[in-house]
């Protein structure tokens, strides 16, 4: 009887100890997932686009807000967010709790776009203490290793990473590098439910002349960069496109397409987005008869133009993605023509080609 007793004993030690070990490990988790100051970047230059569309975000005091990096990750504004999945957004100061519920009444909040964004660094908050609930659900988000992420609060603002949005969304997520663009996905049906058709093509949606989407066939930019290219007897390898833009014009929807060659040729076309019709065609060409002012040896070069035209808009080649540097002659003088892009603003350059004198300069929004 002794025996059992000392046995029962140790047995119950041992419980207790896998128990104290556990609340021990819970103990430090919840030190470690402490708040931290964290440096993030806010972005104006990244594009954020839901199915296509690209959006913009203000907060609920009408002031726009713009996607942050930190670490790598893209983080949007929850409560923006909200709006785009038509879910009321609340606040609870008592309990640090960021929820997502019901179905949103109010309209989209108002504002207005920051005339001259500028790219800047911040110092932000990671809240592992705030908790978001949608739809009465707590949910928890991990990056692409598993490990846990946790709200970022930046000016008032809660954002959540691109993924978890993702999974609030139930979008997929896409990067573009060569634009700044994240996309946010509907994901395809895995079947269809009409089996019984000639194609099972997407249709490519679009905004409509009200601002509204539509679903129409269109040819696609590619085909349309091929028409205009296969109008103007040339191959994409011996042009460089600095346009290529779907618009709606005079009742119709037509692709804008802008390229240049090597050889100083620029080509405008505009074809119709449905039949692939050349609607307008326009070709220019400098006129090399008259003989330059001096020779190749004294004009200052591209690199120097390029040079030049960041200076002047007090940025360097590392910030900007350059669309267009030639030499052209002009009013019987030669130029160079620069053209980058920051962020969301557009610089045009004409440099004289000889003294390096900045002749003309234009800085206007893409959006424009």
């Amino acid at each position: 009887m002794q025996t059992r007793i000392k046995g029962y004993a140790a047995r119950w030690t041992g419980v207790l100890l896998c128990v104290l070990m556990m609340i021990g490990a819970l103990s430090t988790g919840a030190q470690a997932a402490s708040i931290s100051t964290v440096s993030a970047t806010i972005s104006p230059g990244i594009t954020v686009k839901v199915d296509g569309v690209a959006q913009t975000f203000f907060s609920a005091a009408g002031a726009q807000v713009y996607p942050v990096l930190y670490n790598g990750t893209t983080y949007l504004p929850v409560r923006a967010i909200g709006e785009l999945m038509g879910k009321n957004v609340n606040w609870d100061q008592s309990t640090l709790t960021v929820s997502l519920s019901g179905i949103r009444t109010a309209p989209a909040t108002a504002g207005v776009r920051d005339a001259d964004p500028k790219q800047q660094t911040i110092q932000a908050q990671l809240r592992p203490d705030f908790t978001i609930v949608v739809d009465s659900t707590v949910r928890s988000f991990s990056n692409v290793n598993g490990d846990t992420v946790y709200p970022m609060l930046y000016n008032g603002t809660t954002y959540l990473p691109i993924r978890a949005i993702g999974e609030l969304m139930e979008k997929s997520v896409g990067w573009e590098a060569e634009t700044r663009t994240v996309s946010l996905i509907s994901p395809g049906t895995g079947g269809s439910l009409v089996t019984d058709a000639d194609t099972f093509d997407p249709i490519e949606p679009v905004p409509s002349q009200t601002g509204t989407m539509e679903s129409n066939t269109f040819i696609g930019e590619e085909r349309a960069r091929n028409i205009a290219l296969a109008h103007a007897g040339l191959t994409g390898n011996q042009v460089t496109f600095v346009k290529t833009k779907l618009e709606y014009d005079n009742g119709r929807w037509e692709y804008d397409i802008e390229f240049y060659t090597d050889a100083y040729q620029e080509y405008d076309y505009e074809i119709d987005a449905h039949t692939g019709d050349v609607l307008k065609f326009d070709y220019d060409a400098e006129d090399w008869s008259a003989p330059p002012q001096d020779t190749s040896e004294t004009r200052i070069g591209i690199d120097r133009a390029k040079s030049i035209a960041l200076n002047h808009a007090g940025l360097t080649a590392s910030q900007v993605r350059f669309v267009k540097a030639d030499l052209a002659r002009d009013d019987g003088r030669w130029e160079y023509e620069i053209k980058f892009i920051y962020e969301t603003l557009e610089y045009e350059f004409e440099i004289d080609a000889y003294s390096g004198a900045v002749l003309s300069y234009e800085k206007e929004s893409v959006y424009d």
